[in-house]
């Protein structure tokens, strides 16, 4: 069976930074749920697709495709049904959506399917919400990156700058408090720590840190 390294926690903790490079480093998949729920979101926004179950979004998550495609550069890029959305799932406004749509049981369910099957071929490095609770409860390895508010949003303004989106800290801050409020409150698949995963509090650890703390651990396992 595929090894499966499982790393929770909320926006801006460091999640897909440290997945990427433990992966790379274990010679693993990086599987980026975040990314794919917002290639979901990015998809219904640009079908029309209100915040709520439909025949309709049924439908059209149906034939939803979504595929990580490796760069020789370590990278990956997400392509949605071939089309490369690595730069559009940043946007602003799928910040603000994304997390009215995971919630719906429909987008779940759908996306919930392809990540297992990811899981089923290949060891894996896959991060998000509820990887260690609903997508692979019996992961072998699970972690759960937190960290202070302020630190989070100083990450994400950063981020979004560097990759062209002017917005006010203060915005960015409140828009991942809701975002924290929303997923940890959901009915379905809520944001929350397994109980056997390991807290790592990345408030004032640096990426490389964070890294050698999974990489430790999961070496001292093996």
């Amino acid at each position: 069976m595929p090894t499966i390294v499982a790393i929770d926690g909320p926006g801006a903790a460091g999640k897909s930074t440290t997945a990427r490079e433990v992966a790379r480093r274990l010679g693993f998949r990086h599987l980026d749920t975040g990314a794919m729920y917002r290639a979901a979101t990015l998809a219904c926004l640009e079908q029309g697709l209100p915040e709520q179950e439909s025949p309709q979004l049924a439908e059209f998550l149906k034939s939803l495709r979504l595929e990580f495609q490796p760069l020789s550069s370590g990278e990956q890029k997400l392509l949605l049904d071939g089309r490369d959305v690595t730069a559009a799932i940043r946007a602003p406004l799928v910040s603000q959506r994304v997390s009215a749509y995971s919630a719906l049981p429909m987008v779940r369910e759908r996306l919930l399917a392809i990540q297992r099957r990811i899981g089923e071929q290949y060891d894996v490095v896959c991060e998000g919400r509820d990887i260690g609770t609903r997508v692979f409860p019996e992961a072998r390895f699970k972690f759960f990156l937190i960290a202070d508010l302020e630190v989070r949003a100083q990450r994400r303004y950063e981020e979004l700058r560097s990759q062209g989106f002017d917005q006010p800290l203060d915005k960015v801050r409140e828009e991942i408090r809701i975002r924290d409020h929303e997923d940890s409150t959901r009915k379905h698949s809520p944001l929350r720590k397994a109980k056997d995963a390991v807290p790592v509090d990345t408030s004032h650890m640096t990426i490389p840190a964070q890294v050698e703390f999974v990489i430790n651990h999961i070496n001292t396992s093996l």
